[in-house]
């Protein structure tokens, strides 16, 4: 039983499924990369990353929070355990947007050949990475509306900038679905695309909710959802919909992940996304 901000995911078959990995055959191949992406808004890229790098940083991340109160007392931090306790929300703000998002170490990651250098392969070009780039960990349990990324595209927040910017989401550990990671709505991205180009969009982001089921109904799709692993990425569209599940893990682990955005830079590049995240940037 999967849900998200509450709501309960039907587990139909028409209603629900999984996503498809790239093949090995393709992952080599720019074209059928690109012809994929076209069809189904996204590329799943299993084992893409260095494991160690990925937990290398999660380690860095949750030991910058060790005295917030966010972890389990005497737990190690890379293991990710929420504490029952309160937690000091006015240190964690300032060690995560004065510490953290600025850091050297957030940067290398976002940045590693595995990343960057992808992503110009991959463009057949020299790439930009927007500054604000999303970081977040989500804790076990809570489940009501705004408790879990809800339904959306990108190309809501990007609209000063080129439509062909990419965005990675990258799972930093093990996230099964229990974790709740990003789930996309099936070939959402062709009517999004079509509404983008008709005008037909009831207001500029009508696809924006946290009722997943019934999104799912107006669309007639599926949502699609993986067990990630350490070292996973996603790579996807600014038109394809998307939204995260709930943390249900019964261990009381977090989930940790960041969401990045490439583009080439011979492209207009959104001028606001070129400042450092805070959540009260209003984007």
């Amino acid at each position: 039983m999967l849900t998200s901000n509450g709501y309960l995911l039907s587990d139909a078959p028409d209603r629900l499924g999984e996503l498809r990995a790239a093949p090995d055959s393709e992952r080599g191949d720019r074209d059928a990369l690109w012809a994929r992406l076209r069809q189904d808004g996204y590329l799943y890229l299993t084992g893409h990353l260095d494991p160690a790098e990925v937990i290398d940083f999660r380690r860095y991340y949750f030991c910058q929070l060790a005295d917030t109160g966010v972890l389990r007392s005497g737990s190690d931090p890379v293991d990710g355990k929420a504490a029952e306790g309160p937690v000091d929300v006015a240190r964690l703000r300032q060690i995560l947007f004065q510490q953290i998002v600025p850091s050297d170490e957030y940067q290398r990651l976002c940045s590693t050949p595995g990343v960057a250098g992808w992503f110009r392969w991959l463009f057949d070009d020299d790439v930009h990475l927007h500054k604000r780039k999303i970081i977040r960990h989500t804790r076990p349990g809570a489940n009501g509306v705004g408790t879990a990324t809800q339904a959306h595209y990108d190309l809501v927040y990007l609209r000063e900038g080129t439509d062909r910017v990419l965005s990675i989401w990258i799972p930093l550990g093990d996230c099964p679905r229990t974790l709740g990671g990003l789930t996309y709505l099936e070939g959402s991205h062709h009517r999004v695309l079509a509404e983008e180009r008709e005008g037909r969009l009831r207001r500029p982001a009508a696809s924006i909710t946290a009722d997943l089921p019934s999104l799912a109904d107006e669309h007639d799709s599926r949502w699609l959802t993986a067990d990630y692993r350490a070292g996973d990425v996603v790579v996807h569209s600014a038109y394809l919909v998307h939204a995260a599940l709930d943390n249900v893990d019964r261990d009381q682990t977090m989930r940790l992940s960041t969401d990045i955005r490439y583009q080439r830079v011979s492209e207009p590049i959104d001028w606001r996304w070129q400042q450092h995240w805070v959540d009260t940037d209003a984007l």
